[in-house]
């Protein structure tokens, strides 16, 4: 299990509260392990008022709190520092006076689930092709101290306070009324409105264009903060606007500055999308950015840019590994397969994950594809393969490591256990539904939600056993994370704090 009281990083030691689960992945190098005890598995989530959609907790069993959300909820929770962060729409708006399609952020009080205040983000008017309708907010924030980053559906990376206006309009961004509006609509900014620090446009800035949707969550490294840029094709699926653009970024967390960017040509080659988050660990004992590319590539690079030919700070590989066998990319007679098609290749949307100075990735593509061929894989420090399996169908999820074993879930609905140093898969489980979110590994027990709105508790271990599997009132696509022995689970319209 890691250790979230304290990491020592690059010489640095980031402290965060008691257990808390302040990132994507909970700690920089994404492994979806969370350290937790005494987690039931005897749960009764309750009902849903037929009127209002409240939750109904009378009858429900160790559900500490549950609060309602929009209609769609994708991106996964966040727990720092006594408050609870998730992304979802507007369709519930807590703000009366703005209604309509809007990414939002909400942020809730740990102890009890009450609302503490949101941002409000208006679409970009793109549909489907850039800011998909209804989506909402699919990045997770990053959090250290009294200040998160965001990447929001605008396809911007936002600084927020983390308390709000509550204590003021802090920082120097001072217009957030004019943020939230949507055309001449006038805003009134009080207490349970988001506090702006500073607002860096990847569209603006880098000519980026994001397709679908704008998907990643930053991961802060002492002062700097390291995001992917969702940079895309168009709706055609054939043509990039940006091939020029970067797929992945680091900027100054203090102020927003570009610090440096991708030079090794993701863009050119990328398949749908750069959304995989990036992860920071030690890799052959030093330090790095590792990162799953939208072309298919797992990259390893110095997180300290170097110049280019151009007088440019970029980052320097480390190494790539393209992550699709030769038989995804190219037919017998070496002409390409087609994309989108069930043979074909991957990019990568989990996020690649660092343990024991070992990089675990799977490949797989937006679900509006259907299933297909996959790919795991356990990458040395050298960047060659330490081992991979093929038995995976394509995966949106990110993986957990924990205690010799990996546990790995497929779009298709299956779970699996791998052996971590080699590969020998210990056994596999069938959820009979898609599986949007990744495995939690807490309390000795791997927690996973599926599309069906069903948690599926299973004891971890080389043993499969199927510890409990509980009903929810409706889908879940986020992550279930764990922070101070409570699990929280986000279905498409509330979040549940689960625990004794």
């Amino acid at each position: 299990m890691k250790t979230t009281t304290a990491l020592l990083l690059s010489g640095l030691t980031l402290t965060a509260t008691a257990n808390d689960w302040p990132m994507w992945g909970g700690t920089p190098d994404r492994n979806m392990v969370g350290e937790a005890k005494n987690l039931p598995v005897d749960i009764n989530p309750g009902e849903l008022d037929d009127e209002t959609e409240a939750a109904i907790l009378t009858d429900a069993k160790n559900i500490k709190w549950a609060a309602k959300l929009g209609s769609q909820a994708y991106g996964n929770t966040v727990v720092a520092g006594g408050k609870v962060f998730v992304g979802t729409n507007n369709e519930s708006p807590r703000d009366k006076a703005q209604e309509g399609d809007r990414g939002v952020l909400m942020t809730f009080d740990e102890k009890d689930g009450s609302f503490l205040w949101q941002l409000i983000i208006p679409k970009l008017g793109a549909g489907k092709v850039s800011d998909w309708e209804y989506v909402g907010l699919c990045s997770s924030p990053a959090v250290e101290g009294n200040r998160m980053w965001v990447v929001t559906n605008r396809g911007e990376v936002v600084c927020l306070d983390t308390e709000g206006m509550a204590n003021g309009n802090d920082g120097p961004f001072k217009d957030e009324a004019k943020y939230m509006a949507v055309k001449d609509e006038v805003v009134e900014v009080t207490k349970e409105h988001a506090d702006i620090i500073w607002i860096y446009d990847m569209r603006e800035e880098l000519g980026i264009f994001p397709h679908n949707v704008s998907s990643c969550s930053p991961v802060v490294i002492g002062d700097k903060l390291y995001t992917a840029t969702s940079n895309g094709v168009d709706w055609s699926h054939t043509n990039i606007p940006a091939p020029n653009s970067p797929a992945l970024v680091s900027l100054d967390k203090k102020t927003g500055k570009l610090l440096a960017e991708e030079a090794s040509g993701v863009s050119t080659r990328v398949l749908h999308a750069s959304w995989s988050s990036p992860a920071f660990g030690k890799i052959g004992g030093k330090d790095a950015i590792v990162w799953g590319g939208g072309d298919g590539y797992a990259y390893a690079f110095d997180p300290n840019p170097v110049k280019d030919e151009e007088d440019f700070d970029v980052f320097k590989e480390l190494w790539k590994l393209d992550c699709n066998p030769t038989e995804y990319r190219k037919k017998e007679d070496g002409k390409p397969i087609k994309y989108a098609t069930f043979a074909g290749a991957s990019e990568v949307i989990g996020t690649a994950v660092i343990a024991d100075g070992l990089t675990y990735i799977i490949i797989g593509q937006d679900p509006e594809h259907g299933d297909g061929v996959g790919h795991i894989l356990c990458i040395g420090a050298d960047g060659t393969p330490v081992w991979s399996s093929k038995k995976v169908g394509r995966s949106i999820s990110t993986l957990s490591v924990a205690d010799g074993l990996v546990y790995a879930a497929e779009y298709k609905g299956d779970i699996h256990c791998y052996d971590a140093k080699t590969g020998k898969e210990h056994w596999a489980h069938e959820t009979q539904s898609r599986i949007w979110g990744s495995t939690l590994v807490a309390d000795g027990k791997v927690w996973i939600g599926t599309e069906d709105g069903e948690l599926h508790i299973l004891k971890a271990g080389k043993e499969k056993e199927a510890l409990g599997l509980i009903e929810f009132p409706a889908p879940i696509y986020s992550s279930t994370v764990v922070a101070n022995d409570v699990i929280y689970l986000a279905t498409q319209t509330h979040l549940y704090a689960i625990g004794k």
